[in-house]
């Protein structure tokens, strides 16, 4: 496997945790350097190991993956979106109930980002791969996207507040949404 088609991987996976990083910042009130860091450990750790787990599992248990990775996916994204989406309407709500302080939130926000890396991984392993460094390239591209969507999102949830904490909600309904298209269709 050349190192340009690992990269392109690494990015085409980090764009779900550059999307919902940028919805988190956007929604948390006080989102700061230490939240956005919380955001890149998680996703990032998450999307090497699912990457892994996937490689490891091989072709045995391809076919049952694949037929529900995009569903989990879409379920999830599409309960914290709508989720946010309402909030954003409620005015006298101050905290999204997307607080990745919140381990439960951090761990189902990791997951749903990370789902794509697992069905990756077991792609890897029928052509024979190294695991290592695509691994360390996926995890270590994720963690830098996820800093950089929650930075930039919580910017933007600062400027905007209630305004901005829809337009996250939207951003993952729609990725839900593309998720399960993508899947569906091809």
């Amino acid at each position: 496997m050349d190192y340009l088609t690992v990269i392109l991987t690494a990015i085409g996976l980090a764009m779900d945790c550059l999307a919902v990083s940028l919805s988190c910042g956007i929604a948390m009130p006080g989102f700061g350097r230490r939240d956005a860091v919380r955001l890149g450990v998680a996703f990032g750790g998450f999307q090497a190991i699912m990457f892994v787990i996937g490689w490891g599992t091989g072709t045995a248990f391809a076919g049952y993956i694949q037929a529900i990775d995009h569903w989990i996916a879409f379920g999830l994204l599409m309960a914290i979106g709508i989720k946010m989406l309402l909030e954003g309407f409620d005015s006298r709500q101050e905290f999204s109930n997307l607080d990745i302080r919140n381990l439960k939130v951090l761990l189902v926000l990791s997951v749903a980002t990370s789902i794509d890396a697992l069905v990756v991984g077991i792609s890897y392993a029928l052509i024979d791969g190294g695991i290592i460094v695509p691994a360390a390239i996926i995890g270590l591209m994720s963690l830098a996207l996820a800093i950089t969507g929650g930075t930039l999102g919580g910017r933007l949830g600062e400027r905007f507040g209630k305004r901005m904490e829809m337009l996250g909600g939207l951003i993952l309904i729609m990725l839900g949404m593309k998720i399960l298209v993508e899947h569906l269709l091809f």
